[in-house]
């Protein structure tokens, strides 16, 4: 897994973070009010989750991918 991860390079992980993590984009984005449910407890609903997991899936990559950045620099220095 961290092969592929290292293998896409950085900027494909920023689009995907700013296009689909935030999609829609108005009247709010799809993982802020997914966020907002789950921190008020009204996220029940399956749908709620997987959608909620799908939004925020390539800012997770984005935070594993730059781990992986920063970790190779200490490494190397």
């Amino acid at each position: 897994m961290v092969k592929l991860i290292n293998s896409i390079p950085l900027p494909h992980f920023i689009v995907l973070s700013l296009f689909l993590g935030l999609a829609p984009f108005f009247p709010e984005p799809h993982l802020a009010e997914k966020v907002k449910m789950l921190m008020s407890g009204e996220l029940i609903k399956p749908l709620d989750m997987f959608d909620l997991l799908l939004h925020s899936t390539p800012w997770l990559l984005l935070m594993v991918k730059l781990s992986l950045i920063f970790k190779t620099r200490q490494s190397v220095a």
